[in-house]
C-alpha cells in the first residue's frame, strides 16, 4: 500500500504536510504522487507562481481535499519556494492520511 506517512506529523495543534508544489500545472491535483527522496507529497495546482496566486490556490486545494475550512490552512516555511510545509490546525495525522493515502 502506498502511504505518505513520512510527509505528515502530528503537532500539539494539527499537524504539518511536506509538500512538493508544481505550480502552472495543467489540472490541479492533491496528492499527484509522493517524493520519497523528499518525503513529501506532490502537489500541482494551475496558477502560476506569481503574486500569491499559487499558494492561495494551494491553500483552497487542501482545504477541499481534506473537508476543513481554508482558516485552518496555512503555509509555514517555503512560500517563495515549490518546497513547502503547511500547517493544518485542529486535525491528526490519521485523519491526514485516511483522506490522503487512498488517493495515492
Amino acid at each position: 500500500m502506498n502511504t505518505c506517512a513520512d510527509a505528515v506529523a502530528e503537532t500539539d495543534d494539527g499537524v504539518i504536510i511536506a509538500l512538493d508544489v508544481s505550480a502552472g500545472a495543467k489540472n490541479a491535483s492533491l496528492p499527484a504522487g509522493y517524493n520519497i527522496w523528499r518525503k513529501s507529497v506532490r502537489c500541482q495546482v494551475t496558477p502560476p507562481a506569481v503574486g500569491g496566486k499559487a499558494n492561495r490556490a494551494i491553500i483552497a486545494l487542501i482545504a477541499e481535499v481534506l473537508a476543513v475550512p481554508r482558516s485552518d490552512v496555512r503555509i509555514i516555511s517555503g512560500a517563495a519556494s515549490s518546497s513547502k510545509v503547511v500547517h493544518i490546525a485542529g486535525r491528526r495525522k490519521d485523519e491526514i492520511l485516511a483522506a490522503l493515502d487512498p488517493l495515492l
